[in-house]
């Protein structure tokens, strides 16, 4: 109890798999019919579960998905950005909206607004960034990957829920 880990559950209404796609089948359903919900959560001593974070890199912004790869693929074509995270933050109207992080070229300048006009110009609405923040470099791990948690944290602390 207490412990953060991924999810999983079985029932009679579990899906039996993904419509022509065994390979994505055979990973989110594993032995004994388990199916591997991709979220991460914890269970408290009254056995109620909450969800803390994803395991795939998904915001949920007024019930629209927006996968943060496809957002930073956008971004980072605009020749000012060097490179970008982008991140799920609180919204009280959508539950989350879009955030990026932006780590600007050498010589190169430009605002969030610019940003944001770009990203409109190329996605759906839903998937631009409501905000940027515009930083020297992003947080990574040891092996150089982006900590996307640590750029959470600071939205989402003090809140009852982290996604």
């Amino acid at each position: 109890m207490g412990s953060i880990g991924e999810l999983w559950w079985r029932s009679a209404q579990t899906t039996p798999g993904y419509l022509g796609r065994p390979d994505a089948t055979t990973e989110a359903i594993v032995e004994g019919g388990w199916l591997r919900s991709g979220d991460m959560g914890r269970a408290d001593e009254g056995g109620f579960v909450f969800i803390e974070d994803r395991l795939k890199d998904m915001i949920i912004t007024g019930g629209e998905n927006v996968y943060c790869p496809e957002v930073e693929r956008v971004l980072v074509e605009h020749p000012a950005v060097a490179e970008v995270a982008v991140i799920g933050v609180p919204d009280e109207k959508w539950g989350e909206t879009v955030k990026a992080v932006v780590v600007l070229t050498a010589d190169e300048k430009a605002d969030a607004a610019e940003l944001i006009d770009y990203a409109r110009s190329r996605l759906a609405k839903f998937k631009c960034p409501s905000s940027i923040d515009i930083v020297g470099d992003l947080p990574r791990n040891p092996t150089g990957k982006i900590l996307k948690r640590s750029l959470r944290k600071p939205y989402w602390d003090g809140r009852e829920r982290s996604i």
